[in-house]
């Protein structure tokens, strides 16, 4: 039985040396796509992809019953202008438009006076500034991998912030800006004709975007989480 074993230890050994040989003289018949654009000081593209945005909320009171927010699907678009700072470091600015929408459930609380009207749906739609810095592994033939993190301020095009407080209309007063702290990953991806970049990123926002009124006095504040899945085309 050992030996056995051993042989088949053997052979599986084998089978993965011929495998790994295969893949590297396939790799070696496919040139290295766009490598000298790796050096240009300036590069441009542009963004679709998808988002899914929730809030964080904080009471001032816990009570047994808390809101229920049910996110959905929004979508993203934009444009990216890409600034070569050292060989591993760059810096993007990636102006865009995103939607979302949160649909809030409030419970029976005392200052919710119509308990036939506790649904908002929060619909928005943000212009967005997020300002990042991009940290890129070595380049593995067609492949690089990179890490991003930077800051954002974004827009509310939706946001009722000036209107006047109505207790019963089921108006949702929100704040016009939003900030956030923004981080992701990334793979470069270097095809015959184009760079495609997939990329999954994690938006936390940092300032109440909550108007208080009558009926949400027991919410300290409203943050907004995301995470935003983009494919970048350069």
């Amino acid at each position: 039985m050992p030996k056995k074993q051993n042989l088949k230890a053997k052979l599986l050994l084998f089978v993965c040396l011929c495998c790994a040989s295969f893949a590297q003289g396939q790799l070696r018949d496919v040139p290295d796509y766009h490598k000298t654009s790796e050096n240009n000081l300036i590069r441009f593209g542009y963004y679709l992809g998808l988002n899914y945005t929730n809030f964080k909320v904080d009471y001032i009171e816990n009570r047994s019953e808390q809101l229920d927010v049910q996110p959905e699907f929004g979508f993203n678009v934009g444009l990216f202008v890409d600034m070569r700072l050292a060989k591993h470091l760059n810096l993007r600015l990636e102006p865009g438009m995103f939607t979302s929408q949160r649909n809030i459930t409030f419970p029976n609380w005392p200052e919710v006076t119509d308990p036939n009207n506790r649904l908002r749906n929060v619909k928005s739609t943000y212009i967005r500034f997020p300002l990042v810095l991009k940290f890129s592994a070595l380049r593995l033939h067609n492949v690089r991998p990179y890490v991003i993190a930077g800051v954002s301020t974004s827009i509310n095009l939706s946001s009722n912030e000036n209107s006047a407080e109505t207790n019963n209309s089921g108006q949702f007063r929100t704040r016009t800006q939003m900030h956030a702290l923004e981080l992701g990953i990334g793979v470069e991806l270097y095809l015959p004709y184009f760079k495609l970049t997939p990329s999954l990123r994690g938006v936390f926002g940092l300032n109440n975007e909550l108007v208080s009124d009558a009926w949400t006095t027991n919410i300290h504040g409203l943050k907004t989480r995301g995470v935003f899945l983009n494919f970048i085309f350069e």
